[in-house]
């Protein structure tokens, strides 16, 4: 899905949204979010989602630690691994899938002049595409390797880079989209 032609500020290499697309939150506040009262329908519900995917990041990424450092058994981690890898991934997968099908044209109608921020977040999703695809392929060697300890390490280091860059598409989409659902009162 593409809204406009050109692109810039690729999620590997930005630190923040371009000014243009956050002037929303001028007068939606990040620190005021949960002080309006549409706050508490899909606002949160989306807040909610993104959290979810930061704990699950986080768990993997310290379980790993844990397996590298001998304070975790290695079958433990190789189940929790499977458990919360299969769920980031799927839970990723359909969320994006939604937000690119649903929630972006409808939020792209409310705020055309937001359209280079939308195409930003869709090329997000599809370097996100190709980050989960290197997850998938280091979890999975991590699983089958004969040494657990060395295995954790390597999927730790893996993990740094996939971290930093969904935390960024997370906190931009954030910026982007919780604004356009509080001015609109979209449920």
């Amino acid at each position: 899905m593409r809204y406009v032609t050109r692109m810039s500020h690729d999620l590997d290499q930005r630190d923040r949204l371009p000014p243009d697309l956050v002037t929303l939150l001028a007068d939606w506040p990040r620190d005021r979010w949960s002080d309006v009262p549409e706050f508490e329908g899909l606002a949160a519900f989306w807040l909610d989602r993104h959290l979810g995917f930061r704990d699950l990041m986080s768990g993997l990424r310290l379980d790993a630690q844990h397996v590298a450092d001998g304070l975790m058994d290695p079958q433990r981690w190789q189940g929790r691994l499977l458990r919360g890898g299969e769920q980031l991934v799927q839970g990723l997968i359909g969320h994006h899938q939604i937000e690119d099908a649903s929630y972006f044209p409808a939020m792209l109608q409310l705020e055309p002049r937001l359209a280079r921020g939308f195409d930003l977040l869709d090329a997000d999703h599809h370097a996100l595409d190709g980050l989960l695809d290197g997850f998938v392929t280091s979890a999975n060697a991590a699983l089958q390797a004969p040494d657990a300890r060395a295995a954790a390490l390597a999927f730790h280091a893996c993990l740094t880079p996939f971290e930093r860059q969904l935390t960024r598409h997370l906190e931009d989409e954030e910026d982007l989209i919780i604004p356009v659902i509080l001015k609109h009162q979209m449920r």
